[in-house]
């Protein structure tokens, strides 16, 4: 498994990480064992990267990944690096409540989740969205308290724009950003990029098929359970849904006159647009996991990139890639 390092603080990772979200939250109900079976299977693979958030179906996932890496050989299980996203507010029903980023709860959120992951330090933590009522200077301040403690290696970020990223890393260093990028949201490259670039933080994408979108896996006619999170995404909406699926068919030649998949496609743009950016690939099954893998054996060329291009430009999509109730916390761009 190649490597790639996060910035100029962080720890050295796979070239691809597992976002483990989906195993437990947001995108319909997920096979517990599957899901366990598919964490070993990417440690085996050689992926040390594992991503979650403490809200996840209200610790649910980082409980998983806990069994997970309890149950891994025990070789495996010590080169797993674990990122960790706090902060956002959760009632019994499983509504949103808005973040918190106080100095007071950024230590009780990292409490419970070292306790749920069953580990001693937490390798990246961030919080998943900016508390518009706390400084980032005072979250970060937190955070990097509990690396002199121990408890945590690295600070990152997520979902904040270049003003933030700045203010956040002259409060201490900041190894990592985690934020939407794929072929079809590509925001971060006006402002976003250029920024970390400038001061040496490590991108971490999510979203790299978009949700499935992009993966060549996504029926027309597909129908979502109220659970999944995609039923209500601009994105996989009427006319919006047709438009950015017919982007995927001409993604899909592409794939096919160079014997690949769709989604390894996808995936293969993204790594090819720098080393400082490690995709996290949201497989919830070892099938999809190795077809997410086998991107990495995908070198695309000059003029396949420019057909790429020319197939899915820049701000080609239709629609916003979160609803608007959850474009109001993005301190990024949309």
């Amino acid at each position: 498994m190649r490597t790639r390092t996060l910035g100029t603080t962080g720890p050295q990772v796979s070239a691809l990480g597992l976002g483990c979200m989906g195993m437990s939250a947001l995108y319909g109900d997920a096979d517990r064992a599957e899901s366990i079976a598919t964490v070993h299977a990417a440690l085996e693979a050689g992926v040390t990267l594992l991503d979650t958030g403490d809200f996840y179906a209200m610790g649910h996932n980082e409980m998983l990944i806990g069994e997970a890496l309890r149950t891994a050989p025990a070789a495996r299980r010590e080169q797993a690096l674990v990122s960790v996203k706090f902060g956002a507010l959760r009632d019994p029903d499983g509504n949103w409540s808005g973040y918190d980023g106080r100095p007071a709860a950024v230590r009780n959120f990292a409490a419970y989740s070292l306790q749920r992951l069953g580990v001693d330090h937490i390798d990246v933590y961030r919080i998943a969205r900016l508390d518009p009522d706390v400084p980032i200077e005072e979250t970060v301040g937190a955070i990097a308290e509990l690396i002199e403690k121990g408890y945590v290696r690295h600070v990152g970020l997520s979902e904040v724009g270049a003003e933030t990223i700045r203010r956040a890393a002259a409060t201490a260093p900041v190894a990592d950003l985690q934020i939407e990028y794929s072929l079809i949201s590509r925001g971060i490259e006006r402002d976003i990029l250029p920024t970390t670039r400038e001061l040496g933080i490590g991108v971490t994408a999510y979203g790299v098929l978009s949700r499935g979108l992009i993966s060549g896996h996504f029926a027309r006619d597909r129908q979502l359970a109220a659970n999944d999170f995609r039923a209500h995404s601009p994105r996989f909406q009427g006319e919006n849904l047709r438009h950015n699926l017919n982007l995927v068919e001409a993604l899909r030649k592409i794939a096919e006159q160079k014997g690949v998949t769709v989604a390894q496609t996808a995936i293969a743009w993204v790594l090819s647009r720098g080393e400082d950016i490690v995709p996290l690939v949201g497989a919830r099954t070892r099938e999809r996991l190795g077809e997410s893998l086998g991107a990495l054996d995908v070198t695309l060329d000059a003029a396949e990139l420019a057909a790429i291009e020319e197939a899915v430009p820049a701000d080609a999509a239709a629609g916003d890639r979160y609803p608007t109730a959850q474009l109001a916390h993005l301190d990024s761009e949309r």
